[in-house]
Order: C-alpha cells, then sequence, then structure tokens
C-alpha cells in the first residue's frame, strides 16, 4: 500500500467515527431509549397468579430477557407447586396461599392469571383497587356479567387489564391484517378460523388443567369457549372492532364418555351487513391446528400456521406463498408486550387483540353463542 492510500484510508476512518459519533448524539437526544434500551430499565415486579392452566409453561420457561421478574406465585395445591418447583427449579419462598398475601409481602406491579377462567374475576378483584394491571389467559371472562365487571374494575382504577392469545403472536396473522387493512383483497365478504386439537384429555393436558377445562362453571363452556373465543379475537380484529349483528351456533357433544358436561363441537356463525364470520372450534379434529381463512371480493388470504401463508388475487393466475420472520420483540410474546404496554411504549387501539373492549366484544360472542346453542334460534347483539 503507498502513502497516498494509507493517507486516504486513515481518513476515511476518522470521518466514519466522527460520523458514527454524531449519529449517535442525535439518536440519544431524540430518543435516549432507543441506544439506553431495556437493559437500563428495571425489569417489571410480576405476579403469577395459578399454576393450573398449562399455558403458564410459557412464563415458567421463559429465557430471563431482564425485562421481567416474577416475584410471587399464588398456589394453594402443594402437589402441583411442588411438581412446577422441581421441574423449573424456582424457590419455594415465592410461593404463596393466597393473592392478597402475595401482593401484601412483595408488592406486584402485575399479575399474569394462570388459573380458571372463573377466577379472572376475583384476580382483577384484588388487583385494580392496588394498582396493579391484570393480563389474563383466553378468554377475558366466563360470561358478560363477570366481563362487566372486570371492566369496571379495570377503569376505575385505571389499570391495564390485557387478555393474551397463542395466535397473537402469528406472524402471518398480522401480515393478513396488514393487508386487509391496506385493502389488497377489498371489501371483506368471510372469514373463516379454525382452531382446536384431538381434546384436552387426548394429548395429555394436566389433570389440574382437565379438571377445570372440563367444568361449564369454571371455563363457562367447553369447546366453544377454549378455542371458539380465538376467532371471535381475531374476526374483531380484522373488522376493527365492528360488532356482528346476530349471532348463531350448533355445539355438540362427540365424545359423552370423555367429556360429560360439556361441549366438544362448536360452529359459530357471526352476521355483519355484508360479510360472514364462521368459527369452527373442536376437540375432534386428528391433529391441532390454529389456521385462518380470509375472502374479499377481490381475493383471499389463508395463514396456515405462525409463519407460513396463502394469497391470490383475482386477476392471479396462481397461488402465491410466503414464509415470514417470527414477529420480535415487543411483539414476540405477551410479557414483552405487557411491559411495552405498562411504561407506555405501546399504545393498544380498542380493536387490537389483546385490548379490553375486544375481548369484551369476544365474550358477548360467546355468550350469544351459547344461547344460540340452548334454544337453536339467532341471537341478535344489541
Amino acid at each position: 500500500m503507498d502513502k497516498t492510500t494509507d493517507r486516504i484510508m486513515h481518513c476515511t476512518m476518522k470521518i466514519s467515527k466522527l460520523f458514527s459519533f454524531n449519529i449517535l448524539v442525535i439518536l440519544l437526544y431524540l430518543n435516549p431509549m432507543s441506544i439506553i434500551g431495556q437493559s437500563s430499565r428495571e425489569p417489571l415486579k410480576l405476579g403469577v397468579a395459578g399454576l393450573s392452566h398449562d399455558h403458564v409453561h410459557w412464563i415458567l420457561s421463559r429465557p430471563d430477557l431482564g425485562d421481567i421478574e416474577i416475584v410471587g406465585i399464588v398456589e394453594p395445591n402443594k402437589e402441583l407447586v411442588a411438581r412446577h418447583a422441581k421441574h423449573y427449579g424456582f424457590s419455594m419462598d415465592l410461593v404463596f396461599n393466597t393473592l392478597e398475601e402475595m401482593i401484601t409481602q412483595v408488592k406486584p406491579q402485575a399479575v399474569a392469571a394462570f388459573g380458571s377462567i372463573y377466577d379472572h374475576l376475583s384476580v382483577v378483584e384484588a388487583c385494580a383497587p392496588k394498582g396493579i394491571h391484570v393480563m389474563v389467559e383466553k378468554p377475558l371472562a366466563v360470561s358478560m356479567d363477570h366481563a362487566l365487571k372486570m371492566k369496571s374494575l379495570a377503569e376505575k382504577h385505571n389499570i391495564h387489564l390485557l387478555t393474551n392469545y397463542e395466535t397473537t403472536w402469528y406472524a402471518s396473522n398480522h401480515k393478513v391484517n396488514e393487508m386487509v387493512q391496506s385493502n389488497k383483497i377489498g371489501d371483506l365478504r368471510k372469514i373463516v378460523v379454525h382452531d382446536g386439537h384431538e381434546g384436552p384429555k387426548e394429548i395429555g393436558v394436566s389433570k389440574e388443567f382437565l379438571k377445570w377445562l372440563t367444568d361449564p362453571k369454571l371455563n363457562g363452556a367447553g369447546a366453544l369457549t377454549d378455542f371458539g373465543c380465538y376467532g371471535a379475537n381475531l374476526i374483531t380484529w380484522l373488522t376493527k372492532g365492528e360488532k356482528p349483528e346476530a349471532v348463531m351456533a350448533l355445539t355438540q357433544t362427540m365424545k359423552p364418555e370423555i367429556y360429560p358436561k360439556v361441549d366438544d363441537e362448536a360452529t359459530i356463525i357471526l352476521r355483519y351487513p355484508k360479510m360472514q364470520g364462521i368459527i369452527q372450534a373442536s376437540w375432534n379434529w386428528p391433529f391441532s391446528r390454529k389456521d385462518m381463512e380470509v375472502y374479499g371480493n377481490t381475493g383471499y388470504l389463508i395463514s396456515d400456521n405462525s409463519t407460513d401463508m396463502r394469497f391470490r388475487y383475482k386477476n392471479d393466475k396462481s397461488e402465491q406463498k410466503e414464509r415470514l420472520k417470527p414477529l420480535s420483540n415487543p411483539y414476540k410474546d405477551p410479557f414483552s408486550l405487557l411491559v411495552a404496554v405498562i411504561n407506555n411504549e405501546i399504545i393498544l387501539q380498542d380493536h387490537d387483540l389483546p385490548a379490553l373492549e375486544n375481548n369484551m366484544l369476544v365474550v358477548e360472542i360467546l355468550e350469544a353463542a351459547k344461547e344460540s346453542a340452548r334454544t337453536g334460534k339467532w341471537i341478535n347483539l344489541k
């Protein structure tokens, strides 16, 4: 390398370093958190209310990302506690018999509920007056009575009340929504959502989960509640919170020897002025599925799983396929989103998947579906 070239490279490196430093200063000035990041913030103090919902493995097995610290676990079932403590290695010092005891001693900023759906109301009743935010597993509540009480408490005490669904974190669903909102397939005409598996007992859920999942009081219904809520949540999101005019549902129990108290098969139809929503919820499919078909007057969009989707427009000769990258934080999992919402880094819209208003409508749809299945009639929504 000659001296001239060497001097040019040396000057270039100095200019590059100076440019990078100036960009850093500008970014820090405009948004310090973009550089300082989450690591400089104290982790969210999270309490866990219940261990009987098998989705609790999501939080117990979550890698330590520095954004959340589990400060307490409430579970009176000592056998269940011992099993999870042995598997995950958490200290028994974290475990409390009651939510009130846990709140008093460790003062969580938020609580994630992993008990029965019926228990969601009592969690909000304990947390809301103390300003503690709550996230529940789907659906929000077992009934409109419970849902209205929960909403009233959340609004009165100014807390966030979120509902978590597995399908919220599917990149395919977000891409479908983006394409719907940008009018890629024209006016919506039909949305068909399939959710289910072989059955909770058949897939080997824990005995504690199975006990309340098949109890109509504690779960609200069977497959209709367990999987029907997914479709209601997604359709409400895609229609930006539009309420259906009426709901019709058919439920059956194909395996009464296993599920004598609840339905294991449900089909729910939502009637809109110019669109239909069809929700197929099942504990009878030969394998697990969570997929969705969205039809407009100029094309269709299909999300096959969390990352794979297909679509075709009216003038296309063939269907196109796309494999998407998984979502990134804070849209990667419910706990990252919870932290972002509490810290006002994300402002949810009413129709967003975890939002309270969306999930109030979900409960209203499910309640209407149960009444329709009981009476055999269309149920008009107010």
